[in-house]
């Protein structure tokens, strides 16, 4: 093998491997997800809080983070249960009483300048036929909406921006499993990643191997 060759395929190799740390990276999305807790879990909603129509004694939640999908989205944290969020909200004829979540997230989910309120737990009585979204109205706004009527803001958090599309690293499943109410992936932070290095590492160390072979081979 030449010299010329051996150069050439440490450089294939090498661009191989900053390829695939390329692929390392994913779109999310920065939005409040909408959430009902059912048996004690938080379940993703199957309906908007627009439409959604909940019941007297329900719990219902909302998670501002970044999400790929349903599947990535994070969940409302801490403990929540009707009993203890609407102790001091009594029965009202006519009316319904649902217990919200209000969970902002962390820090590394929030836009650009921006610290999320703590979150919040608070009942809310409302007229029998009233929506998730009203419901909300009358203890967390003001609530922003964008031209679709997706929810962008509550208690005015965050102060702009609309499910704004977001560059994220992927975490691992056991970081998500490890507490899959906060781990997120973070905004994509600059420099190479430590596999990344060790990719060129064992690029370079390859390529020397090729170089002392050919010396070898000569007479």
């Amino acid at each position: 093998m030449s010299r010329r060759r051996t150069c050439a395929l440490v450089l294939s190799l090498l661009l191989l491997v900053l390829g695939g740390a390329g692929q390392a990276r994913a779109v999310g999305y920065r939005y409040w997800s909408f959430w009902d807790l059912t048996g004690g879990k938080w379940t993703y909603a199957t309906q908007g809080p627009s439409t959604a129509r909940p019941s007297d004694g329900d719990v219902q939640g909302f998670r501002f983070a970044v999400s790929a999908d349903s599947q990535d989205a994070s969940k409302p944290r801490g403990h929540a249960d009707f009993a203890s969020i609407c102790a001091k909200t009594p029965a009202q004829a006519g009316h319904k009483r649902v217990a919200l979540v209000i969970d902002s997230g962390t820090i590394a989910d929030a836009p650009g300048g921006e610290t999320p309120p703590a979150p919040r737990t608070v009942c809310a009585r409302v007229p029998a036929d009233a929506t998730t979204a009203e419901a909300l109205a009358t203890v967390a706004g003001p609530l922003r909406y964008d031209t679709n009527a997706l929810l962008c803001a509550i208690a005015g958090y965050p102060g702009k921006g609309c499910g704004d599309q977001v560059t994220t690293s992927r975490t691992t499943p056991s970081a998500t499993k490890k507490d899959n109410t906060d781990a997120k992936s973070e905004p994509d932070r600059h420099g190479p990643s430590l596999g990344l290095l060790a990719g060129v590492v064992a690029v370079a160390a390859l390529g020397g191997a090729a170089v002392w072979q050919t010396r070898r081979r000569r007479p």
